[in-house]
């Protein structure tokens, strides 16, 4: 997949990463499309998520990230859009199988749990893993409801 564009969303949690992931993508050529939030002020995480998801859902953006303190929040909320497939990854291994075999669109970063380092290596493992497809296919083609 030849990624242009990213929309990227945090929470106060994940606020910390998101300027230098961003930085990153930037560097790399790509274009952010930043929902915030911005600074560390607490805030709810699903005002930032459901534009990043509405993006990659509605094709405004080829992937997204997004950034919280465990991950979990913002990745269950990416998944209620029924075009969503957000994977959290806390290691560079999980984000290479989420793109080649969940066809992962959005990566969900824990970052309570991973350094700095470790984020930009798993966002740029992910932005580099293509889809399989094959018998993968059959198994995401299941994913959404009323399959």
């Amino acid at each position: 997949m030849n990624v242009k564009t990213i929309s990227i969303g945090c929470d106060h949690a994940g606020f910390p990463y998101k300027d230098a992931i961003k930085a990153m993508l930037t560097t790399m050529g790509i274009e952010v499309k930043d929902y915030g939030t911005f600074s560390l002020d607490s805030v709810d995480y699903p005002d930032f998520v459901h534009p990043v998801a509405n993006d990659v859902e509605n094709a405004q953006a080829d992937l997204g990230v997004l950034l919280c303190g465990s991950g979990n929040g913002v990745a269950i909320t990416a998944n209620k859009h029924q075009g969503i497939r957000a994977a959290l990854c806390w290691m560079e291994e999980i984000a290479a199988l989420a793109r080649q075999h969940n066809n992962a669109n959005i990566v969900c970063l824990p970052v309570r749990y991973t350094t700095l380092e470790q984020a930009e290596a798993i966002v740029k493992t992910f932005l580099s893993a293509e889809f399989e497809g094959g018998r993968h296919a059959q198994r995401v083609d299941k994913i959404p409801l009323g399959c």
